[in-house]
């Protein structure tokens, strides 16, 4: 049984990025995959409710991609949660609409992979900046998995940008296939050192 995935993206400014319009081919036109591109639909942000509601229900794995703006997400996401994620449909006692759904992100960031940690410039992790969306996954009943993160975007070489590619190309067909190890995935900080793990298996 093959698995649905909602890739809900937003990007404030994709006509200046060569990263993030590189990494979305990888999704567009794929079966089992839905590329839904939050800015383009929402221009204005006046976000339907309803038709967002029937995407989630319509697909067994969510992720949200963006760039990182400002150790954060870009405000359309901020503006999704708050109005899409209603009590008593995705959270509650009886909010159970997206309950066993995976849940994870895609991010990038111009500053470079050693810039997050502990030591580093911006003194956390990914995964410490991302802590709202990992609870806001609990919260609703999904199963959370690390981030996939491609960084250094100011300065990434093309061979870097195509490993990046390969590397989701490799990870939607695992989703799809349900050949991911969840358990494996989540021992790792990122899911990039997961599939650096399981190269070749």
């Amino acid at each position: 049984m093959t698995k649905k995935i909602l890739v809900l993206f937003a990007h404030p400014a994709l006509q200046r990025s060569l990263v993030n319009n590189e990494l979305i081919k990888v999704f567009k036109n794929k079966e089992n995959v839905t590329f839904h591109d939050l800015y383009e639909t929402y221009p204005q942000m006046d976000i339907d409710v309803e038709d967002e509601k029937k995407l989630l229900i319509s697909h067994d794995v969510i992720t949200f991609m963006f760039p990182m703006y400002w150790y954060s997400t870009p405000a359309i996401l901020k503006e999704w949660q708050d109005i899409v994620l209603e009590h008593d449909w995705a959270y509650g006692s009886k909010g159970n609409m997206l309950k066993d759904k995976l849940f994870f992100t895609i991010l990038t960031t111009g500053g470079k992979s050693e810039a997050y940690k502990k030591d580093g410039y911006n003194s956390y992790t990914l995964r410490e900046f991302l802590r709202s969306l990992e609870q806001m996954s609990k919260l609703c009943k999904m199963n959370f998995i690390p981030p996939y993160a491609a960084s250094g975007t100011h300065s990434i070489t093309s061979s870097d940008l195509e490993e990046h590619k390969q590397n989701l190309e490799k990870l939607i067909n695992e989703l799809v296939s349900e050949k991911i190890r969840i358990e494996a995935a989540n021992k790792f900080e990122l899911l990039n050192d997961y599939l650096e793990s399981v190269k070749g298996h």
